[in-house]
């Protein structure tokens, strides 16, 4: 959908390089925030750069949203499907960096985590959450449909996952700090990984479809 971006369309190109910027960041904040939950990371040794990076992404989402309101209004009419776009997938790069906060204010309040069982299921979700996050941006850059449909279909396992844990952590009914954590984690990670597919599905997804990955479906 955007290959004819990395040519000579140097307005939308530009954009498309600060949209660039908000997925690295967003990999960045989400590792930052998950380590001090499951990494030992201490958070304090966080803290600034943690929020320092959200308020980047928040700016660069302001300024693409600038930018493309001035380029729409001198585009070609080819451009109009681009940038609507890009206008719904800078609030998904957006959401990581929320999601990434609230996954720090979870390693700020549950400091010993890691004596729990279910601690290295986690470690191991958080590693592949942060590997999808940098196929995201590589997908980002070459715009490849083929490995976008792959990351949706790895997406949606680790979403199936993530419900199931919440689920049996619901049916347990333990109510332990640890089992409430554990289970806001497993959320927190699924939109994490919802917002990631959105904004990769929009490599061969229509304008219409998009959002798709980040609502839940009817229960059955």
């Amino acid at each position: 959908m955007f290959h004819w971006l990395l040519g000579d369309k140097q307005g939308l190109a530009r954009i498309f390089q600060h949209f660039g910027q908000m997925l690295e960041d967003g990999r960045h904040i989400f590792d930052a925030a998950s380590n001090t939950f499951v990494g030992g990371t201490d958070p304090a040794v966080v803290k600034d750069d943690l929020y320092a990076t959200d308020r980047r992404i928040n700016s660069v989402e302001q300024k693409i949203r600038r930018e493309l309101v001035v380029h729409l209004a001198v585009a070609e009419r080819a451009d109009f499907p681009i940038c609507l776009k890009l206008m719904s997938l800078v609030k998904d790069a957006e959401r990581i960096g929320d999601y990434a906060k609230n996954i720090f204010d979870l390693g700020r309040q549950v400091r010993d985590f890691n004596s729990d069982p279910l601690a290295a299921d986690i470690v191991k979700l958080k590693d592949r959450t942060s590997r999808l996050l940098a196929k995201m941006r590589n997908l980002h850059e070459s715009q490849d449909e083929e490995a976008a449909h792959a990351f949706c279909v790895e997406g949606e396992e680790l979403l199936r996952g993530c419900d199931t844990k919440v689920n049996a952590l619901l049916a347990d009914g333990a109510g332990s700090q640890h089992a409430v954590a554990a289970a806001l984690m497993y959320r927190y990670v699924k939109r994490v990984v919802a917002h990631a597919m959105n904004i990769v599905s929009s490599i061969f997804m229509p304008v219409d479809k998009l959002d798709y990955f980040d609502e839940d479906p009817d229960p059955e």
